[in-house]
This record gives C-alpha cells, sequence and structure tokens, in this order.
C-alpha cells in the first residue's frame, strides 16, 4: 500500500536556503503573492501552500527538489492551472511547496526534416503551436486552454483535445522527455527516435501521471505537416445517433482528412447562444444536436470542399443531416469553433455545474448520453444535461447544469451523486470515468472501483519506487491508504 503522506511544514532554514538558490524571481512566500496559486480556474478546490517556487532551469529545479526532499516537504506540480480535477491544487494543511515551471518556457528547437520540436516544460501549448506555424508545421494537439496551459501540464495529464481522433492524445506525440525525480535526480530521455526499443519506454510513465511522479522540465514532440486546406461545418442533427452515421460517411469517404469531429447538444449551444457575447447560431432554427466537423489536409490538389459537400449531400438525402453551413472564410471557420469553444463558459455562466469527463466505445455514445439524461434527470428534476466533445473517439463531456433557480451550493452538495449516476452507466458500457482530464483530486475516491486488484496495486508499486516518501502531489490520482 502507498504510505500515506507525512510530510514536514518547510522550514524557515529550507525557504531561506531555496531562495539562496532561486533567487528574488524564483520564489514567493507573502500570502498575497502565494493566494493565486492555490485555487483552481473554477474555483472549486481551495488550499493553502508555505510557498511557490519558479526555477529558471532543470539544474535548479533538481538542487530545489533535492532540499525539498531532503526536508520531508511536499510538492504540487502546477503548469498553467487549467485542471478540471483540482490535480495542480495544494491542500488546505499550508505545508506544500507548489512548483511552477513558468519561467522555463523556452522554445530549444525544431528540426523540419525529423518534424520534432524541443521545448521547455513552462511554454504554453499556444506558443508551441505558433512557433510551429512559424516553421511551416504542425503541433496537432489543440484544447480550450491552449493559450494558459503549459506543456509540462498538458503532458502529464496525458490532454486529448479537437485533434485527438486524427493525431491521438498527448502520449502519441512525446518522442522524449527530460524529468526531475522526487529525489532530485534527472531522467534525460531527451531522444529523437522513432524506433528506440530497449527496455522500457519509461517516458511514458510521466505521461498521464499527473506530477505524482516528478517534474517533466523538457519535452521533444513530433509534428505534422501544415494543412494546405481546411474545410469546416456545423450541422444540425436529431441526436448523437445521427451524428455517428454523419461520422461513418465522412470516414467512409476518407479517415485520413478528418481533423476534428464534435458533438453539441441543443441545450448546450442554447446556453452558449444566449450567455456568451459575440456568438449566435448560423442556421435556420435551433436543432436538438450539433456537429461540428473538419476537414484538413496537406495535400496542394486536395478539394476538400468537394469531398464535405458530397458527403453532406448524401446525408441530407438520408434525412440524417437537416441543416449545415460551411464556412466560407477563416474568421468563419473560428467562429463555429467558437461556438464549441464557449460550452465551458457558458454553463459557468448558467450557474453551478458538475463535470463528467467519461469516454465509451464510439457506438456506445448514444445510449450513454440518453441513458445518464435520464437517469440525472430522475435524480434531480430540473437538471440541465448538456453534454459536448469529441464524439470521434468516444469521449464525451457529461456535464450537468444546475436547475433553474435552484441554490448554487446544494446543488454542488450532490457533485459525488451525480458523478455516480453517471459513472455507473459508463460502466455499464465498458468506459472510462477520466478520458483526458485525469482524476485529480476530484475522483481518487473512484480507483479501487474501477482501477482496483492488480492493476492498482501494480500503480502503487510504481508510486511507492519512485517516490517511496509520497512528497509528490500526494492526494492526487490515489486514494488514502485504508
Amino acid at each position: 500500500m502507498t504510505a500515506t503522506p507525512s510530510s514536514a511544514p518547510p522550514t524557515a532554514d529550507l525557504l531561506a536556503r531555496l531562495a539562496d538558490l532561486l533567487g528574488p524571481s524564483g520564489i514567493l512566500t507573502e500570502t498575497s503573492d502565494v493566494a493565486p496559486y492555490c485555487t483552481d480556474w473554477r474555483s472549486l478546490y481551495h488550499g493553502r501552500a508555505a510557498a511557490v517556487l519558479r526555477p529558471a532551469s532543470t539544474a535548479e529545479l533538481a538542487q530545489a527538489v533535492s532540499l525539498c526532499a531532503a526536508a520531508g516537504v511536499a510538492m504540487v506540480p502546477q503548469g498553467g492551472n487549467t485542471s478540471m480535477v483540482g490535480g495542480a491544487t495544494p491542500d488546505e494543511s499550508g505545508r506544500d511547496i507548489v512548483v511552477c515551471l513558468s519561467r522555463m518556457n523556452r522554445v530549444r528547437r525544431i528540426d523540419p526534416l525529423d518534424h520534432t520540436m524541443e521545448l521547455e516544460a513552462g511554454v504554453t501549448l499556444k506558443a508551441a503551436q505558433d512557433a510551429a506555424r512559424e516553421a511551416g508545421l504542425m503541433l496537432p494537439l489543440s484544447i480550450s486552454s491552449e493559450g494558459s496551459a503549459q506543456i509540462g501540464g498538458v503532458l502529464a495529464t496525458n490532454a486529448g483535445g479537437n485533434n485527438t481522433v486524427r493525431y491521438g492524445n498527448a502520449r502519441e506525440l512525446v518522442l522524449g522527455l527530460e524529468v526531475v525525480l522526487p529525489d532530485g535526480s534527472v531522467f534525460n530521455g531527451l531522444r529523437r527516435l522513432r524506433k528506440d526499443n530497449t527496455g522500457y519506454a519509461l517516458r511514458q510513465l510521466f505521461v498521464g501521471s499527473e506530477g505524482t511522479l516528478g517534474f517533466i522540465t523538457s519535452a521533444i514532440l513530433q509534428l505534422q505537416p501544415q494543412p494546405r486546406a481546411v474545410e469546416a461545418a456545423l450541422c444540425a442533427v436529431a441526436g448523437a445517433g445521427a451524428a455517428l452515421a454523419l461520422f461513418s460517411a465522412f470516414r467512409a469517404q476518407d479517415p485520413a482528412l478528418i481533423q476534428a469531429f464534435e458533438y453539441m447538444s441543443g441545450a448546450g449551444m442554447d446556453l452558449v447562444t444566449r450567455l456568451v457575447p459575440g456568438t449566435s447560431l448560423p442556421l435556420a432554427e435551433p436543432a436538438p444536436a450539433y456537429v461540428l466537423v473538419e476537414l484538413a489536409t496537406p495535400r496542394r490538389d486536395a478539394d476538400l470542399r468537394t469531398v464535405l459537400e458530397d458527403v453532406l449531400a448524401g446525408m441530407f438525402e438520408a434525412g440524417t443531416v437537416s441543416d449545415a453551413v460551411i464556412a466560407e472564410s477563416e474568421g468563419q471557420r473560428l467562429a463555429l469553433w467558437k461556438l464549441r469553444e464557449e460550452h465551458a463558459e457558458a454553463q459557468r455562466r448558467a450557474g453551478a455545474s458538475v463535470k463528467n469527463d467519461v469516454s465509451v466505445p464510439v457506438s456506445r455514445v448514444p445510449e450513454l448520453i440518453d441513458r445518464a439524461s435520464a437517469a440525472c434527470a430522475a435524480l434531480i428534476p430540473g437538471i440541465r444535461p448538456a453534454p459536448f466533445g469529441h464524439i470521434g473517439d468516444g469521449n464525451i463531456h457529461f456535464n450537468l447544469v444546475q436547475p433553474e433557480g435552484m441554490d448554487p451550493a446544494a446543488f454542488l452538495a450532490q457533485d459525488h451523486r451525480i458523478m455516480d449516476t453517471v459513472a455507473a452507466i459508463v460502466r455499464d458500457l465498458d468506459g472510462s470515468f477520466s478520458a483526458e482530464h485525469g482524476v485529480g483530486r476530484l475522483k481518487p475516491y473512484m480507483m479501487p472501483d474501477w482501477r482496483g486488484g492488480a492493476e492498482l496495486a501494480t500503480m502503487r508499486r510504481i508510486k511507492d519506487a519512485i517516490d517511496p516518501h509520497g512528497l509528490m502531489n500526494p492526494g492526487t490520482l490515489f486514494p488514502p491508504a485504508g
């Protein structure tokens, strides 16, 4: 069993030594300076920290971790603080030290022949995308928080996002990693090799580990050719079943052209267009559900517009699609994507919401949405299901907004009942309660039932071997012993 963390509070001597090591820009200790790092962006998790460390290099971080480890002080990695599950928030004890790598923000190099990028953990995903684009290439990872999410956190949570249907999760893009381990030693696996079968693929231990095994400090990522043609359309459909029929039609035409395929419920779209300024529905009338499909290719001779129109024409004739609009400019394409990307913000403005980041086999998404909507409506009359997400890879954000007029605190007090209701259906459909957001501090209690037996025991042995004193992001991923 993983030992229950028994971290020590930082002493004045330790903080002084850290200040000498990192300099005035590398450590924050004043309460007002530390406070922003102790609350998640959803304002659901509130903790305290003794200090925030902001090292400027791997060497500085390694020395700082060595000092903290020797003193038995727990450390909480934090990137852009965009976690949906509280995985980057310290607990309420005030004994932890938050470690933020935002000063380590260099794109070290891009190799146009290898199609690789080497960059530090503090680079934002948007900055990495821009650097790749300037080199004529594309970093194909795209998530809603890319303007603030940092590469270290993106990899530590194995982020998915809009383009997973074509390029896979973050894990599929990682060739090499550098990681500072919990004792301050450095694992240097910065290799650009596509083939390297020398024992265990250690880098994959750290991707998706949610900061429980070490600090990712830099990475080598695979890039793709920059698309020369992109076409996007918003389609009105009767529901998730029709959305999957449309997906199958595009996949039968050419699966390599599908860059994104996103589902949105009618209720979710209504919240966006009513509550988010600058949005409007570009169709004649509202629909029960919508699909945003984007095709892309680096081919010079591609005629994506014809492919898009041909598939949609067939779907109109079959009655699968009732209406559609094709973006005629980059501005219109971005406006369509805004309707998708603002779902989380619209739900925030509508009141309290409980978020379920779940996945099921693609073919079972319609059943998930129907059954979970009915079960949650029976649990809390008036609840507003607003599912949306990556239907092309089976990942749906099955979010539920409080009934109109209900006290937000009273609604959130039932979050575990709501999540467990959805999770029971997901489990029955052979799915996962954590598709791309991670387990964090929100859902470790689910781990024994879902990942118990030999699977969870193996995870615990790995954790104990690399972090025997439980100092790395305690309270995240693993349920408390016993």
